[in-house]
């Protein structure tokens, strides 16, 4: 069996990544949070999400217990599969999971750094720290949802380029991490005026739409620029971008996927 490794820290995306990593590695199965899942499917094991606080859940990631150890390696063996990604915090993490299992020596280490930008992994954190959200990497059908008392819905369908569908994931919000901030959408729109408002060449704004559509932060503006136009309009439009930007990395440490501006006129 070829065995494959993905680290990184908590919260920057390893789960929500996982199914599209193992699709374009032709990797079949997946070993992530204490469940064993093949082509998308749980097969075997309890998700260290389940436990009620930290300590307990990474028991359950590293298969401390031998009655939840043996049920995943002997589903392991009876599904035949070429090929496995083991998903940590760390190498060394990883390295435990595989010695756990008897899955031998790990032949590839991938880090989150190489699966995602550094701005997908930003959100993923800003998420996992004011709301709570945890992904996993099954159906919503698949999750034993009388574990969840406070929050699970369902996540997003991964499809692959040719668009096949690859698998699903599950949003939940495990009890060790019920501390949540909510954050008004007024709030983003008020800094994005704020900091347009000191734009000197910037006489009048129309109008402000900010999104959030599956974590993915998009901005508008309609603004109104400065006669005579004797400056360089794309290049001054450029440094609005990449102030608004700073904004939200200081103030959010995310920045927006998308920030579009339009020029209504001219005063």
């Amino acid at each position: 069996m070829i065995v494959h490794s993905l680290s990184g820290p908590s919260g920057t995306g390893k789960s929500t990544s996982a199914i599209q990593f193992a699709h374009e590695h032709a990797i079949e199965a997946i070993i992530d949070d204490g469940l064993f899942i093949v082509n998308g499917e749980k097969k075997a094991g309890t998700s260290a999400k389940f436990e009620k606080n930290t300590i307990t859940a990474v028991r359950r990631a590293i298969f401390q217990d031998e009655a939840h150890r043996k049920e995943v390696a002997e589903s392991i063996a009876q599904n035949h599969i070429q090929s496995l990604l083991i998903i940590g915090t760390s190498d060394k993490m990883t390295k435990q999971i595989a010695n756990r299992l008897n899955l031998g020596k790990i032949d590839y280490f991938h880090y989150i750094e190489d699966v995602r930008s550094a701005r997908e992994i930003q959100m993923a954190k800003f998420v996992r720290g004011t709301q709570g959200k945890h992904v996993m990497p099954i159906p919503y059908k698949q999750v034993e949802q009388n574990f969840f008392k406070r929050f699970i819905q369902r996540g997003f369908e991964i499809i692959s380029k040719n668009r096949v569908k690859l698998g699903e994931t599950t949003i939940v919000q495990p009890d060790f991490h019920q501390e949540t901030i909510e954050i008004s959408k007024n709030v983003y729109i008020q800094l994005l005026k704020y900091t347009v408002e000191q734009v000197e060449f910037i006489i009048k704004i129309e109008s402000i739409h900010f999104t959030m559509k599956q974590y993915q932060p998009n901005v508008e503006l309609t603004v109104y620029i400065q006669a005579p136009v004797n400056y360089d309009v794309m290049d001054k439009m450029r440094g609005v971008q990449k102030l608004l930007s700073q904004q939200f990395l200081k103030h959010f440490e995310f920045e927006p996927a998308t920030i579009r501006i339009f020029i209504k006129g001219i005063q």
